[in-house]
């Protein structure tokens, strides 16, 4: 897709698309639709994408070379047909994802082109321990720019790029016009728990469950529902896990769900609960403001930046199972705590996380990277 005016400063997008769903490629398909940017400046995208589903990521395979080779093909071809004024790409911090964007990177350089990187996780910190790593960043971060999601993300670059080269632009999201589900259908005797994210370990699936165990003994009463693709976790390990402890009762996974069957999960629930172990600035978070939740989260990335501790929800170390348990067990039993803190959750995604607060910040984000 391409957006071509004279006049108009051009930028060259390489980001992820869905599928797979996942923060970048949502974030992606945002800034692709964008009225805002596309009419600030002359536009051209390509998606960066190898994988289409969730499984795959991380994974090599025949048809993922033969996908890469083409986005080349097609970065190739928009670099010698057009003057880019910018070059703007998600580069992945670290992994497999980092060495298949080098590529990408490789070609911005033979081309001399000025480059800003758009970062929507991170380990780069943890990644730079190699020396081969350590080589290929500074390769990477030589005389470009970056945004981040949140300074306490800085310093997972901070050996590399000088503060002054980069910009925080914090995400939003955007919902379909409609009915405001905020209290209108969900109860208040019956504390309902929302896990909303993919299926994976790191995600804290597993901590949750534990933390719903314990929950159970003490007699509270509640209920858990899991929405999410599998990924690392399997629906056959994870109903396992149900059924060893019991807790089939209490728990139901749901798999996958999106748009108004999505939004139907945060209508109603009362609290909703990421135990993350690694994510940067996780967009569900966003989206359970917007719908009024009060959220149970960890202290990962820039988490602390979208949730305020003891105002808009609680935050907990990661992996630490009891501290969970005394956050969720304050909210089930204090239906009015979890009310007040849903409330002033929705002021605050208000104020700073609507997507068209960040589509200003990162047209304003833009310009500034192509005139600095």
């Amino acid at each position: 897709m391409s957006n071509y005016h004279k006049s108009k400063e051009r930028i060259l997008f390489i980001l992820h698309l869905p599928p797979p769903i996942h923060g970048a490629a949502l974030v992606g398909k945002y800034i692709e639709s964008s009225t805002l940017i596309n009419k600030e400046f002359c536009t051209r995208y390509i998606n960066l994408a190898t994988s289409t589903k969730l499984t795959e990521s991380g994974k090599g395979s025949i048809k993922k070379v033969v996908g890469l080779f083409k986005i080349q093909l097609e970065i190739i071809r928009a670099l010698l047909k057009n003057r880019f004024d910018l070059c703007y790409v998600t580069l992945n911090s670290s992994g497999p994802g980092f060495y298949k964007d080098l590529l990408v990177v490789i070609l911005l350089k033979i081309f001399q082109k000025k480059t800003i990187y758009h970062f929507h996780n991170k380990g780069v910190a943890l990644s730079e321990k190699s020396k081969i790593n350590h080589f290929l960043y500074r390769f990477v971060f030589k005389d470009s720019k970056c945004i981040l999601l949140s300074p306490k993300l800085f310093y997972d670059i901070k050996h590399y790029v000088e503060e002054n080269n980069v910009y925080y632009c914090p995400n939003g999201v955007s919902f379909k016009k409609g009915v405001d589900y905020i209290q209108l259908t969900r109860q208040l005797d019956m504390c309902r728990l929302l896990f909303l994210s993919n299926m994976m370990k790191d995600k804290g699936v597993l901590v949750l469950l534990d933390a719903c165990k314990l929950l159970k003994e003490k007699g509270l009463s509640f209920t858990c529902d899991f929405v999410g693709g599998w990924a690392d976790i399997t629906e056959e390990a994870f109903n396992r896990v149900v059924v060893e402890n019991g807790l089939f009762d209490i728990i139901k996974a749901h798999g996958p769900k999106y748009d108004q069957e999505k939004s139907d999960f945060y209508a109603k629930a009362n609290v909703f609960v990421l135990p993350t172990y690694n994510d940067a600035f996780p967009l569900v978070h966003l989206e359970a403001m917007h719908h009024g939740l009060a959220i149970v989260s960890t202290s990962e990335g820039g988490i602390p930046d979208i949730v305020v501790d003891e105002q808009t929800g609680f935050l907990v170390p990661k992996g630490d199972v009891l501290a969970l348990v005394q956050k969720l067990e304050l909210l089930i039993l204090d239906p009015r705590l979890r009310e007040k803190m849903g409330i002033e959750a929705k002021k605050r995604f208000e104020i700073f996380f609507t997507l068209e607060r960040f589509e200003q910040n990162l047209t304003s984000i833009l310009k500034k990277a192509i005139t600095d």
